[in-house]
């Protein structure tokens, strides 16, 4: 009598093990492939139309940068906005490539990344404000007064101080993870970290050419990333 010899699969009573419920890994990569260039284009953007002086430390200067270069800060605005919002799902793939490997330091940098950018999201969205008061024109002392006042309302304070936490302590701690799992090489996790301190000394300098390559940094470290999560995905 012929006798069938069962399946591995079968005797075990195991199946084939299923994809993670949640989005899958091909559009996670994709969020970290394009996601950080948004910050590349912001920054860019904002270092050409300062690069002769200026800033928007107050709502007077932020006044005088739009109205000087209005282009380029809708350019910055937009592109901040739009960063923003891949940054989210492109933590979700870092963070499902780190694994267990570095599995709280990876979930810790993840979520204040993802957190940071949530809430600069809404402080990017603000730059319609002043391109609107700027195209209008009329008072602009009391558009000024306006803005400095929505800045420094304490009731909305937890946002800044979130997107600090997330843009500086959640990217070194996320750096960290990726270099912690060796999922990417030490160079593109050294990518990704780099983007902490040159942030701190372009604000220092008073020059946003330092963020700007900071943030070129971190985009290829991320894009290396997203091609291991492909990688792994296939």
């Amino acid at each position: 009598m012929e006798t069938t010899v069962p399946s591995a699969a079968s005797t075990s009573g195991a199946s084939a093990p299923a994809e993670p419920p949640g989005p899958r890994s091909p559009a996670l990569a994709l969020a970290l492939l394009i996601g950080p260039w948004g910050f590349v284009v912001a920054n860019g953007a904002y270092a050409w139309a300062t690069r002769n002086g200026g800033d928007d430390s107050t709502g007077a200067n932020a006044l005088a940068l739009v109205a000087a270069h209005p282009g380029l800060y809708r350019l910055s605005t937009i592109a901040a906005m739009l960063g923003s919002l891949l940054m989210i799902p492109a933590m979700l793939g870092a963070r499902r490539l780190v694994g267990d490997r570095s599995r709280r330091l990876g979930f810790l940098g993840a979520t204040l990344v993802a957190a940071g950018y949530t809430c600069y999201f809404a402080v990017a969205f603000t730059g319609f404000t002043d391109l609107a008061m700027a195209e209008r024109g009329g008072p602009v002392a009391d558009y000024a007064a306006v803005l400095d006042s929505v800045q420094s309302d304490p009731w909305g304070l937890w946002v800044f101080v979130l997107f600090a936490l997330g843009n500086l302590v959640g990217t070194l701690l996320l750096g960290a993870a990726l270099l912690r799992s060796r999922a990417v090489p030490i160079w593109a996790a050294a990518g990704v970290i780099a983007w902490p301190p040159l942030h701190v000394i372009g604000l220092v300098a008073g020059t946003e050419w330092f963020e700007v390559a900071g943030a070129l940094l971190q985009a290829v470290g991320l894009a290396v990333t997203g091609l291991r999560l492909l990688s792994s995905a296939r």
